[in-house]
């Protein structure tokens, strides 16, 4: 997306304003408030790109490796989980809000394209700024003055750059998760996914990544096996809690471990997240012990 957006003309005496407003709040209260709905949308919109990539399956890590018919897909995804999440249902264009016929409009790029069906509807505009993690949600009536006068071979158009002072925004250079591999060195990667098992694999992840927490999906990515779950637990000695006990470090599940996760001051692990700790004194070695995490040498 655009770094500098301008500042939005909808306000009073805009002709756009009671129209975008009366959707705006409609969509607030549906996501369940102005905080559930920031939260909602940036976790759905990570999920949309990330289960396209499919790391797990493919071996990709960026949506940048994705095929143009995939990176289409994903507007179609967005459209879909949108409506989920906001409990909208289907229209004669994507969505129907407060009776308008609404169309729903993602890109992954500077701008938006425009079916001419659209035109002098409301929309729903989403982005997704994968290189800097931000996301993008606003409300635009496309009219005519607000597109280029340009098209595409689908005759569809853009928002202009007059177009863009015209959008209501609910969401505008908002933090959404990035995408976990961009955040990681290229050595690093290269590291983790040269184990030849998926037990040296996800070893060396939370070998060199510490102290963070690390979602399913990662963890799934990086066994590429059916039983990846097999591969966090102790196992006789050969799983990756055994691996990683023995070289002094810890391997806590946001589920069952939040007590310890806490008094070894940790950041904030979910329930469905792993993160690793090297406890550097005899106190939290000890409270590792006590939490049933003994480590080589206590």
């Amino acid at each position: 997306m655009k770094r500098a957006l301008p500042d939005s003309l909808i306000a009073p005496g805009h002709p756009d304003y009671a129209l975008l407003g009366a959707l705006a709040d409609d969509i607030t209260r549906r996501a369940g408030g102005g905080a559930a709905l920031a939260s909602g949308f940036a976790a759905m919109l990570r999920g949309c790109v990330d289960d396209v990539i499919m790391t797990a399956k493919t071996g990709r890590r960026s949506y940048d490796d994705l095929e143009k018919t995939e990176k289409t897909y994903i507007g179609t995804r967005v459209e879909i989980e949108l409506r989920a999440l906001l409990s909208l249902p289907k229209g004669r264009l994507d969505t129907v809000i407060l009776g308008h016929d609404v169309d729903i409009k993602n890109t992954m790029g500077n701008t938006w394209m425009i079916p001419t069906e659209a035109v002098n509807h409301p929309c729903i505009l989403v982005a997704a700024d994968e290189a800097r993690a931000l996301c993008y949600l606003g409300l635009f009536v496309a009219r005519a003055e607000n597109l280029t006068t340009g098209q595409n071979k689908d005759a569809k158009k853009s928002v202009s750059a007059q177009g863009f002072a015209n959008i209501l925004w609910l969401l505008k250079h908002h933090p959404y998760p990035p995408n976990f591999w961009r955040t990681v060195p290229e050595p690093a990667i290269a590291q983790i996914f040269a184990g030849q098992t998926g037990n040296a694999r996800m070893a060396t992840l939370f070998r060199l990544i510490q102290d963070r927490p690390i979602t399913r999906d990662v963890v799934q990515a990086v066994a590429r096996q059916h039983d990846f779950m097999r591969r966090i637990r102790s196992d006789k000695g050969r799983g990756t809690r055994d691996i990683l006990a023995r070289e002094g470090i810890v391997l806590l599940s946001g589920q069952y471990d939040q007590p310890l996760i806490r008094a070894l001051g940790l950041s904030r692990c979910p329930g469905d997240a792993f993160i690793s700790h090297r406890p550097r004194d005899a106190q939290a070695i000890a409270r590792a012990s006590d939490h049933g995490h003994p480590l080589a040498g206590s």
